[in-house]
């Protein structure tokens, strides 16, 4: 049996999320994926529905598990997994060369 669709041709695994489904995916909470929206602007950057709700897409939740993976477990201030996050950008072309500056 093939892979399970919508009629809008878009892999079930490649649709954009809700937060809940984000914060399961991911082990986070939502009140923190919200947090580090602000605090990852320039990473992390959700887009919205026409009601202004947060779907996160696959590179989003990639983008997720990358700042825990920094502040939980090789213990990155905030400002730290900036500069990692954008070095790990402009060393491999990721996100589309969003960002070009990390806040201090």
């Amino acid at each position: 049996m093939g892979r399970r669709e919508r009629k809008d041709k878009v892999p079930i695994d490649q649709r954009p999320v809700s937060i809940s489904v984000a914060s399961r995916l991911t082990g986070v909470e939502t009140h923190t994926l919200r947090y580090w929206e602000k605090e990852f602007e320039d990473f992390l950057n959700p887009v919205r529905t026409g009601g202004g709700q947060r779907r996160y897409r696959p590179e989003d939740i990639e983008t997720i598990a990358e700042i825990r993976r920094l502040l939980k477990d090789e213990m990155f201030s905030i400002a730290g997994a900036r500069r990692a996050l954008l070095t790990r950008m402009n060393g491999s072309g990721r996100k589309n060369g969003r960002a070009k500056t990390a806040r201090n």
